[in-house]
């Protein structure tokens, strides 16, 4: 009878543990997975993870309790699956270090979806990131899915991250070329473009004597959305004003100089012609 009323306590007492454990778990989850919606600067894959971590954290204590109410020796079992989850872990190594890398790409977020980057060899827009896999979308909408070890493993470039980005140009001019005439229509391209800042001030200056021209650095400033439409345009410009106002942007020449052979080399050369 003591037996039966044990076994009974036992078994409520188990009871009891799993539900509450049940409900923590279910509470611990949502609560996490409401920090990650609540706040837009976090992560909403990470916090689903670190969620569902969690509750199968809060499970498995609750089973161990649950073991040694029964009398059940945990540690074994404990040694046997943690021999067992080394095991899984050395033949899922590749695969856990993208998982690992995936967490640290979350956390910290070197980019963000929408982003342009240049990660693991490949440059693309951010279409999403994954906790195993980042996806992105080549300029000509090829899809490239890059493992995260790769990424996190080399250096990331992010065209996106700063509000403002800088476009260098190296532009040059034939040396018979009025250079302060060329400075003033750079400058004048400069000024006529709406989407180029004034602030950081525009740099236009003669930075090179080339082999055939004469080299002028344009450094303007853009908002990151009109880095490209205005780099284009510039370079449109700047031959179309440049051809208005006589200004050659010189192509890469090669000058021979023949010198002409002595008299006497020459009679010599004809004389062994005439005997050949």
């Amino acid at each position: 009878m003591e037996w039966y009323v044990e076994l009974g306590m036992n078994v409520l007492v188990a009871l009891a543990i799993l539900i509450g454990a049940l409900w923590l778990s279910s509470f611990a989850k949502k609560r996490i997975v409401w920090l990650g919606l609540k706040y837009e600067e976090l992560d909403d894959t990470l916090f689903i993870f670190l969620a569902s971590l969690a509750r199968y954290a809060i499970l498995a204590i609750a089973l161990t309790f649950v073991l040694a109410r029964f009398g059940i020796q945990t540690t074994s079992l404990i040694a046997l699956l943690g021999a067992a989850g080394l095991a899984i872990g050395l033949a899922l190594q590749g695969t856990l270090s993208n998982l690992a890398a995936g967490v640290m790409l979350l956390g910290f977020r070197p980019f963000k979806m929408g982003d342009y980057v240049d990660v693991g060899g490949h440059s693309g827009t951010v279409k999403s990131i994954g906790l195993f896999t980042t996806e992105l979308a080549t300029s000509d909408n090829v899809q490239i899915t890059i493992p995260n070890g790769d990424i996190w493993a080399s250096s990331i470039v992010n065209y996106s991250f700063y509000d403002k980005r800088r476009s260098d140009l190296t532009v040059g001019v034939s040396y018979d070329a009025d250079l302060k005439k060329a400075e003033a229509v750079l400058l004048k391209i400069i000024a006529a473009d709406e989407r180029a800042m004034s602030d950081p001030e525009p740099f236009v200056k003669v930075v090179n004597l080339g082999d055939s021209s004469v080299d002028f650095s344009m450094r303007v400033w853009a908002l990151k959305d009109d880095y490209w439409a205005m780099r284009h345009a510039m370079i449109r410009e700047i031959k179309e004003q440049f051809d208005k106002a006589g200004i050659d942007i010189p192509y890469p020449t090669v000058t021979q100089i023949q010198v002409a052979a002595a008299p006497a080399k020459v009679a010599a050369k004809k004389a062994v012609a005439k005997k050949g």
